[in-house]
């Protein structure tokens, strides 16, 4: 595939508003994971939960779209000059030629959840103000963003569980390349709610201590929200040494089981391979790789076996869903910032909480920051019911 380039990017997450904080937050090795006290939730266990969200407020002319989401979409929005550069973006190419592709697993539901707590006790009649279709809607999040800037081009959310913000960069390419589009912003947004945090209690899948990738005794995830940006764009004829660019997507879909992965990894290898062979690279061009990595026994085993099939253990690998907790929906779009941060800051952020590397699994994984600047990284997005997407990013120069 033609590279792309990412022109501008934020990330909001538990360790931070923006990028400074990001980047503060992965070199400290500074997790952002705290026992839940989430809104009416009584599980044992540690979320990711971005402070401050409750107070954003939307302007007037956007509050039918009111909801904990679409608040975590603005407050991300608002960090690092990123609303600025999708102006001077639609200044160049237009209102209709910048795109709006997001990911995201639940958006709105929390709205729902409260909503119900709020029925007519007669005839259970849903409040007068709940607006289903731009809270808890998956369009609603990008139907917002896209009036925040006053677009008229292509909008869609892909909504397919954890690779959903990983799999809108190869959407932004293909319409690229279809010629549909010039720009446009990707990433993804999912915000902590109930259905999440008890539909994967009832999964035995919760972690009651901060999760641990790769770890012996890893016993489950730690969710977490999150808000990503992403301005894609094709590449000028002169870049900085240090921007990013999108070099290759891969994306499969094994359907082995609605919520356990293949056991031999077979989804994510056919992902990875998909990625570097579009790309045009070898496995030996990859020098670190930003793995799903979710914590639970069988995913991090499949994963581990993949890329032990494909990369041996000589290529660096870590799980930064200890640092943010695994944010769903948002996971693909905020973990390749992180790669992003990796490329241009110069290190191999090291995975936290882990304190006994699962021998069984032959790879390389960093418990420690490496102070090695890469120039390819891999990032690893897998989600439930087979679906997964691997983005390869490396430095212009």
């Amino acid at each position: 595939m033609n590279s792309l380039w990412l022109s501008r990017f934020t990330a909001t997450s538990a360790i931070g508003c923006g990028l400074e904080p990001t980047h503060a937050a992965l070199r400290q090795q500074r997790g952002g994971l705290a026992p839940c006290a989430f809104d009416t939730v009584d599980l044992n266990t540690f979320v990711g939960e971005v402070a401050g969200v409750d107070s954003v407020q939307l302007p007037a002319h956007l509050a039918e779209f009111d909801c904990r989401n679409n608040r975590l979409a603005l407050l991300g929005l608002r960090q690092d000059g990123f609303m600025a550069a999708v102006e001077a973006a639609i200044g160049r190419h237009g209102r209709r030629r910048v795109a709006v592709l997001l990911g995201t697993s639940t958006a709105g539901v929390l709205q729902s959840e409260q909503a119900y707590r709020r029925r007519d006790p007669t005839t259970g009649a849903l409040p007068a103000d709940f607006n289903y279709r731009t809270t808890h809607n998956a369009y609603s999040v990008a139907d917002f963003v896209r009036n925040v800037f006053k677009l008229e081009g292509p909008a869609a959310v892909v909504s397919t569980a954890c690779s959903s913000s990983a799999k809108v960069f190869a959407s932004a390419a293909r319409m690229m390349k279809a010629g549909l589009i010039d720009a446009a912003i990707v990433g993804g947004v999912d915000s902590l709610c109930l259905t999440t945090l008890y539909g994967f209690n009832s999964l035995e899948l919760l972690s009651t201590t901060p999760c641990q990738p790769f770890d012996t005794g890893r016993s489950g995830i730690s969710i977490g929200e999150a808000a990503a940006f992403i301005l894609l764009e094709r590449p000028p004829s002169h870049l900085d040494a240090d921007a990013v660019l999108l070099l290759g997507a891969g994306e499969s879909s094994d359907a082995y089981h609605m919520s356990s992965p293949h056991p031999d990894g077979l989804g994510a290898r056919m992902a990875m391979a998909a990625a570097l062979k579009a790309a045009g690279l070898q496995a030996g061009d990859i020098d670190y790789i930003n793995l799903h990595g979710t914590a639970t026994p069988s995913n991090d085993a499949a994963e581990g076996k993949a890329v032990a099939t494909l990369f041996g253990d000589r290529v660096p690998c870590s799980s930064t869903k200890g640092a943010t907790g695994h944010t769903l929906g948002a996971a693909g779009g905020l973990e390749a910032i992180l790669s992003a941060l990796a490329l241009q800051q110069g290190f191999l952020p090291g995975g936290i909480n882990t304190c006994h590397v699962d021998p069984a699994i032959p790879i390389q994984y960093l418990t420690a920051n490496r102070d090695t600047a890469p120039q390819r990284v891999l990032s690893n997005s897998f989600g439930f019911g087979g679906t997964n997407c691997s983005l390869v990013l490396g430095r212009a120069g």
